[in-house]
């Protein structure tokens, strides 16, 4: 498997300096969103909800690890596939379904749906279904931070899909040369829509094209929450500080199919073995198994945080349900003139 080469265990050295609190609370954070999203993927096949979803399940490390260094008035930009950072960055999940429900309680008002997750107040003021769509947005943003004096940081989450889109070489090349507090974080799944990245790209060292703006590049194992929570906090303090952007490759896998609940078996996209062993290397399980083993987390914490993040999620679902529709002579008050 292409993920074997950055494969690493969660060792007790490498948590030895961290607080107990941020490791429970990574894992917390890892466990909501996955308790969150597959929830959504049963309403999907229930067809209780129809708007397109394209869940985060397998890629919960990414969010939990980057957002947990970051400040409340920090951004993040997300893509289509949102649900995981809005909730890494302390969004409300009960206006999170209400979206996914089309709902007017919604983050975006009912206006959005799945992909277009968006809540100013956390520090997420936008999602895109465009691929590479918030990328330069990030880059303004920070250098919007920049020109104000304040120490604050801009980070943009993208598919590997997304590094075949110029604007990304347009926008590292700006945020090098003005040394601006911007963090690229590539969610590098291997997969842009149904085309393995292999298929597509010459060249699929990704974290090496940033290199050749001189910004400073890494390729993280994306499933090891200590690892790119050690190295987004790193490259945020850096930024925070004057010392400009940085670009953190991490290599996940999203379970399920491209958008919706299956798990593309089927379409000879991908076969059972692969999908198997990304599954066995389940980042919330490796998390799980070294705070279990090493006494910070007991098995009925796990089983009370379980039930817990569990009641919360039938909670929003039904706080959506019962919400209304947006109203249709509104739905022109939320686009600008």
């Amino acid at each position: 498997m292409i993920g074997d080469q950055f494969y690493e265990s969660i060792s007790r050295e490498s948590i030895e300096n961290l607080p107990e609190s941020l490791l429970k609370d990574l894992y917390h954070t890892m466990l909501k969103i996955r308790i969150f999203e597959e929830k959504v993927a049963l309403l999907v096949e229930k067809k209780q909800i129809f708007t397109p979803c394209h869940l985060y399940i397998g890629q919960e490390t990414v969010a939990a690890g980057v957002c947990a260094s970051l400040k409340s008035d920090d951004y993040v930009y997300s893509t289509h596939r949102s649900h995981g950072h809005y909730i890494a960055k302390g969004g409300d999940i009960r206006t999170l379904m209400a979206e996914i429900f089309g709902r007017a309680t919604g983050c975006s008002k009912g206006y959005g749906g799945s992909m277009h997750a968006c809540s100013p107040d956390i520090g997420l003021p936008g999602s895109s279904a465009i691929v590479g769509g918030t990328i330069p947005i990030a880059v303004g943003t920070a250098l919007a931070f920049f020109n104000e004096g304040k120490h604050r940081v801009s980070v943009t989450f993208f598919g590997d899909g997304a590094t075949t889109e110029g604007v990304l070489y347009e926008s590292l090349n700006f945020a090098k040369l003005k040394n601006m507090p911007v963090i690229f974080v590539c969610e590098n799944n291997f997969y842009s829509t149904h085309l393995h990245i292999s298929d597509m790209q010459s060249n699929i060292k990704i974290s090496k094209r940033a290199e050749a703006f001189n910004v400073p590049a890494f390729t993280v194992d994306g499933n090891n929450v200590i690892s790119v929570y050690n190295t987004a906090k790193s490259a945020i303090e850096k930024a925070r500080h004057g010392k400009g952007p940085s670009f953190i490759e991490c290599l996940t896998y999203r379970w399920r199919g491209h958008v919706g609940p299956d798990w593309d078996l089927d379409k000879g996209i991908r076969n059972k073995e692969e999908v198997e062993w990304w599954v066995n290397n389940c980042g919330i399980k490796r998390m799980e198994k070294l705070l279990l083993s090493e006494g910070i987390l007991t098995d009925s914490e796990k089983i009370n945080l379980i039930n817990k993040l569990s009641d919360e999620v039938e909670e929003a679902v039904e706080f959506a349900k019962n919400s209304p529709f947006p109203e249709v002579q509104d739905y022109k008050n939320e686009v600008f003139k």
